[in-house]
């Protein structure tokens, strides 16, 4: 007597899937302090996985391969964090100029509107000029604050290291894992994709960080081409912003904008300030991350931009910068199983369906 498998509709696949995300959607929301650093130690941990195999590869011990890259990683970041939050900081020494700009550019628009709609408001008696310089500190120390408690926030600040530590340590077994999970299919196919998703995530950590070094030298050297102070800082600021789609580079240019605004005599160096951005934002969506970076996470824009809003909301800064590489990573795994693999092609882009549908029609044009 035979036994009949249970077969499950698919539509109610599709549900439990969508039940999962929901789930998982609470629970990125409720574990926030603790998943955000084990996300930036796994990511770390990936991006130093090249350098822990060849030093395996030279007879190091796997744990103290683990250990020199965590070193590497702690030295890195931390360097970088302390010229960023030094720089900030040291911009109220900048201050005193300001409030003399504020009173001329506050008695240019009393001219302004006086000769053009014959009314007075008297903005320059209303610029209290040490009420807006108290404010200008404030707001300055309040961004060192803030980048303090995101750091504070992102790891617990001990806990990216630790996870990156294990993951490193442990990755072959979360190799077995997945074959383990997926044990209806070929164990040689599930490794070859979790291999193939490594090098992706990598490729795409490792691209957008040269894309970040090009942009900050060019950033660098045009700032300093129009005589801005701070020029290394808004060229390094605007290169790291740059890893958030969309939101990213406004920002990226909105505190070298108010800055030249604040502290030159002409209006030409903010508008140069945009017009030089622009440009190098051009030359980097049009050749160096096409070039360097490809279509390697191939998400496609809705979800990306989906995926930045409930990133940002979720998680912040950080889940703006996560989400991505993360989304990544959950198509490659919704497209290891046929009941969640629509959900990878809702995921992925379009070309993905063309590129299909063109090897059948040239297979039937030849067979004509």
């Amino acid at each position: 007597m035979s036994i009949k498998k249970l077969e499950i509709p698919t539509y109610l696949s599709a549900l439990s899937v969508m039940v999962f995300i929901i789930v998982l959607t609470f629970f990125l929301i409720v574990g926030k302090s603790l998943l955000i650093p084990l996300f930036l130690g796994g990511f770390f941990a990936i991006l130093f996985t090249p350098f822990s195999n060849w030093m395996e590869s030279k007879k190091v011990p796997k744990i103290l391969s683990s250990v020199i890259s965590l070193l590497c990683m702690t030295l890195i970041v931390g360097g970088l964090l302390s010229f960023i939050v030094g720089n900030v900081a040291s911009f109220t020494s900048d201050f005193d100029d300001v409030t003399s700009k504020i009173n001329t550019y506050a008695q240019r628009i009393d001219e302004w509107t006086q000769s053009t709609f014959q009314m007075d408001y008297e903005i320059r008696n209303k610029a209290n000029t040490d009420y807006l310089k108290g404010v200008l500190k404030e707001n300055s120390s309040s961004i060192s604050d803030f980048a303090m408690k995101t750091v504070g926030s992102l790891s617990g600040l001990v806990l990216i290291p630790v996870f990156m530590f294990f993951f490193l340590l442990y990755r072959h077994h979360l190799t077995q894992m997945m074959i383990m999970i997926y044990r209806d299919r070929d164990p040689n196919l599930v490794k070859m994709r979790i291999t193939s998703l490594r090098k992706v995530i990598l490729h795409y950590i490792v691209g957008v960080g040269k894309v970040m070094i090009i942009l900050a030298i060019l950033n660098i050297s045009a700032y300093s081409a129009l005589g801005i102070k701070h020029a290394i800082f808004f060229g390094v600021l605007g290169a790291l912003l740059n890893i958030i789609p969309y939101v990213g580079p406004f920002f990226g240019v909105l505190l070298p904008v108010i800055y030249s605004f604040l502290t030159k005599d002409s209006l030409f160096y903010p508008v140069a300030v945009i017009v030089c951005y622009q440009i190098i934002q051009m030359l980097e969506g049009n050749f160096l991350t096409p070039k360097i970076v490809g279509g390697n996470v191939n998400l496609n824009a809705f979800i990306t931009f989906l995926g930045l809003l409930i990133g940002g909301t979720i998680w912040g800064v950080a889940g703006m910068i996560l989400v991505i590489p993360a989304m990544a990573i959950l198509r490659e795994i919704f497209d290891l199983s046929e009941t969640t693999k629509p959900f990878a092609y809702l995921m992925g882009e379009e070309k993905e369906k063309t590129e299909e549908n063109e090897k059948p029609e040239a297979e039937n044009e030849s067979s004509e």
